[in-house]
């Protein structure tokens, strides 16, 4: 049950940080635009004139300005160039004083010849 909580809670936290929230009150707006608009006009005129954007309802001009808002509180970031200092690489490499070949070693498994005792062995707990 706490599993089943915490997924939902991280659903609606990750939808809340993409913006989803604002898509989400939009679409309600549309919905009841639509159908306040089609109780007036026909369908097609009725959706013409909700998705123009020349006639907004409230909740239309709402979602405008909390879009702005927010917009405005982002922390503005400014992107600092790096700055090195200009000193100049030194490589070097060095060969070993002593060199020596190590012995070749044989990890293969070596081949089981034996064949399985008879009868086989039974199991404890019967």
């Amino acid at each position: 049950m706490f599993a089943r909580f915490a997924h939902l809670l991280l659903i609606v936290a990750l939808l809340g940080a993409t913006g989803t929230h604002w898509v989400m009150l939009q679409t309600v707006a549309w919905a009841s635009m639509l159908a306040d608009n089609a109780r007036t006009a026909p369908i097609s005129a009725a959706f013409e004139k909700t998705f123009d954007g020349k006639h907004p309802c409230a909740l239309c001009k709402q979602i405008a300005q909390g879009k702005q808002s927010e917009r405005k509180s982002d922390v503005q970031t400014e992107l600092k160039q790096l700055e090195f200092l200009n000193a100049p690489v030194v490589l070097a490499l060095w060969s070993p004083g002593q060199f020596r070949s190590l012995p070749a070693q044989n990890f293969s498994a070596p081949l089981v010849a034996e064949t399985p005792p008879v009868p086989p062995p039974r199991d404890l707990a019967a």
